[in-house]
């Protein structure tokens, strides 16, 4: 049996540029006999035409293949019966939003691997944009930062910095930052800025990207303990950024009296613990949120904590990169993801309502949910390259067995939420959320 491929035109962002497969992959299929399809689109950042040149056949939906690639959700009417989907289908975590989208692909009795859980025996993820996520989020960060700051009458390099899309490249992107922080290191930043500093929550593939941009400017890493020691410091040089990570226990304690915090405690059980990352944010000037969060975990920013805080005037966080961007999430007050073309707001903490833009009384939140398609051409390479190594097997496997049958590579076995319209064993959970 041998399946045909068909690459989709991505409609839920005016702005999605990426692809799941890149010509270059594409051929390795066609070379071998294999079929590919792909919708024509004008925005993608590899052209038809280098499809074309590669052996696959341009054409207009509804595609007759029996694999289709996607990148972001898919509409709801799309499904044809007993396909097979690979996209990030944002339901995994029971999101009410997207249990229409998996009724659907129930009712339509198809194949669904979700890319967020193509992942190794110990649980690692083997195919994302989040380094690019990262990347992305902390170019926005700082320009978000030159711009609110700007607003405030403060004038600071950061100004010279754009938004990420606005770059041609990675390599682009970071020349400027890299200018930035040259021009920092000699001549410093506003004495009212001091210290400067950039909290940043997690230590994976997201976090990595974020620390890649900000590590190009003068940074002086120290530690959570530390940061308090820093506000009392008499003499802070101005041509300076600090840089302080998060990790877990920075995050929650437990709830119990004179207990320890154990990771695998609370990764097992997060009930047992409080939320107490709010007593490091009256020190930082920026926060970039790049863990993963679910709602069993506490919030690291809460409406309530931002209003006392405000009220209380002790609060010098300018701007929160909310990278992970969960909406009424791990950052209570980001409602939602925003679009590229529309990519900030300010919340005020007092009348709890978001105003988008960069004025406004309040903490600016940058929220995209779509950052790795501000680096469109390299988040696509990176991510086509780890896609590429499971295809051939998945293109020539008979998918109408029964599930325990299936002879696929396992990470993609884990990652199959659903099979001919049943949920498979390790997401049965999700039926709770359905109905």
């Amino acid at each position: 049996m041998r399946h045909k491929i068909g690459i989709r035109y991505e409609d839920k962002y005016v702005l999605e540029k990426r692809v799941p497969l890149i010509p270059k992959h594409v051929k390795q299929l066609t070379d071998k006999g294999i079929e590919v399809e792909v919708v024509p689109s004008e925005k993608r950042i590899f052209k038809d035409e280098e499809y074309r040149k590669v052996g696959a056949l341009i054409k207009e939906e509804p595609m007759d293949a029996d694999i289709i690639l996607g990148v972001k959700e898919m509409p709801l009417d799309y499904f044809k019966p007993y396909s097979t989907y690979l996209f990030f289908s944002h339901t995994i975590k029971g999101q009410s939003y997207n249990m229409p989208l998996l009724r659907s692909m129930m009712e339509h009795k198809v194949n669904l691997i979700d890319y967020e859980r193509i992942v190794d025996e110990k649980g690692r993820r083997l195919i994302f944009f989040g380094r690019f996520a990262g990347l992305a989020g902390m170019i926005n960060s700082l320009w978000s930062l030159g711009q609110r700051l700007k607003v405030k009458g403060i004038m600071t390099p950061f100004m010279d910095l754009q938004q990420s899309h606005n770059y041609d490249s990675l390599e682009e992107a970071r020349a400027a930052v890299s200018k930035v922080g040259q021009e920092i290191a000699r001549n410093g930043l506003p004495e009212e800025l001091k210290p400067l500093v950039i909290g940043i929550t997690g230590y994976g593939h997201v976090s990595g990207g974020a620390q890649e941009i900000l590590n190009l400017l003068p940074i002086i890493e120290i530690s959570p303990a530390d940061l308090q020691k820093l506000k009392g410091l008499k003499k802070i040089p101005s041509n300076v950024l600090y840089k302080v990570v998060f990790k877990e226990e920075h995050l929650a304690k437990p709830i119990s009296k004179g207990k320890e915090f154990d990771l695998q405690e609370y990764y097992d059980h997060p009930e047992r613990f409080k939320g107490v990352f709010e007593q490091y944010l009256p020190n930082l000037s920026v926060l970039m949120n790049c863990m993963y969060w679910d709602t069993r975990y506490p919030r690291i920013v809460t409406k309530d904590y931002l209003e006392k805080a405000y009220q209380q005037k002790n609060l010098k966080l300018e701007v929160i990169g909310d990278i992970t961007c969960d909406p009424d999430g791990s950052v209570e007050i980001t409602h939602k993801g925003t679009p590229i073309s529309n990519p900030v707001f300010v919340y005020n903490p007092l009348t709890k309502e978001p105003l988008s833009g960069f004025e406004g009384e309040g903490v600016l939140v940058m929220a995209v949910d779509i950052l790795p398609s501000e680096l469109p051409r390299e988040s696509s390479i990176a991510f086509s390259e780890a896609l590429i190594q499971f295809l051939s097997q998945l293109v020539t496997a008979d998918l109408d067995v029964m599930f325990q049958d299936l002879n696929i590579p396992a990470p993609l076995k884990r990652a199959m939420v659903l099979h001919r319209g049943k949920l498979t064993p390790d997401y049965e959970y999700l039926n709770q959320y359905i109905s």
